[in-house]
């Protein structure tokens, strides 16, 4: 059922939803959608990044199985799967409380998952999209990738998150590669420069750029140049968020 036309945003259109997407958030079908975390916009609802990242993991899950390699190191999906509860529903999650989550079961778990975060802070404009969103979109790439799942290159929201996240990482990133910068170049031509020259050139699409910078080195689709120096200094450099 569509909504009421009284629900239809005066400034919905093509600008309307280019706006909203920079801001995190994506047009979606409202069945698949918390309502309670969402608007109606001209028959659509808008989803923000990390429930539609926590859903499409959450099938993913479901599909692989509890047993299926991540790009965690020592980690199968279902250690992924419980990570991500304990780090929304407590401050520590240890080993042992992640064991604990995973002999709930496998369905239990994910149900769990899926449920979503508390209100505070997970569901706190801003932080949200920043840090929640983020968090949903490296991890469904940890099980993606290792699962021989390439590179999304649809989520233009993604992608800008991705730029932002990337920014963040490298400006403290940039001070383990002193005197060497590093400078990010997207494959769209944008291009930020942190520390001074000489510096190495890390380049790629904005999402790929930001799984590099999250330690996913090796899954990520990127070419790393420059000063053979400078180079050196950035794959020395421990790099996470």
């Amino acid at each position: 059922m569509s909504p009421s036309p009284a629900l239809r945003h005066p400034s919905a259109g093509a600008g309307f939803a280019a706006h909203q997407a920079a801001r995190g958030w994506v047009w979606a079908r409202p069945h698949i959608v918390d309502e309670s975390t969402s608007w109606f916009i001209v028959g659509k609802v808008a989803e923000p990044i990390d429930a539609r990242e926590r859903r499409e993991l959450c099938d993913l899950l479901i599909e692989l199985g509890p047993d299926a390699p991540t790009l965690c190191e020592g980690w199968t999906t279902s250690d992924l799967a419980a990570h991500l509860v304990l780090r929304e529903h407590f401050h520590r999650w240890p080993d042992e409380r992640r064991a604990v989550e995973k002999a709930r079961g496998w369905i239990e778990l994910v149900a769990r998952l899926r449920a979503g975060a508390p209100l505070i802070p997970w569901r706190v404009p801003g932080i949200r999209t920043m840090f929640n969103g983020f968090e949903y979109f490296i991890h469904h790439e940890d099980a993606r990738r290792a699962n021989g799942m390439g590179p999304r290159t649809d989520r233009p929201d993604l992608d800008e998150l991705s730029w932002r996240m990337s920014g963040f990482i490298t400006r403290r990133a940039a001070r383990k590669t002193r005197p060497f910068g590093l400078q990010l170049v997207r494959d769209d031509g944008k291009r930020r420069l942190f520390g001074s020259e000489p510096a190495a050139v890390l380049s790629g699409h904005a999402t790929e750029l930001a799984l590099y910078l999250s330690g996913r080195r090796s899954a990520a689709e990127v070419a790393l140049s420059g000063p053979d120096d400078a180079v050196a200094a950035v794959e020395a450099a421990h790099m996470r968020l």
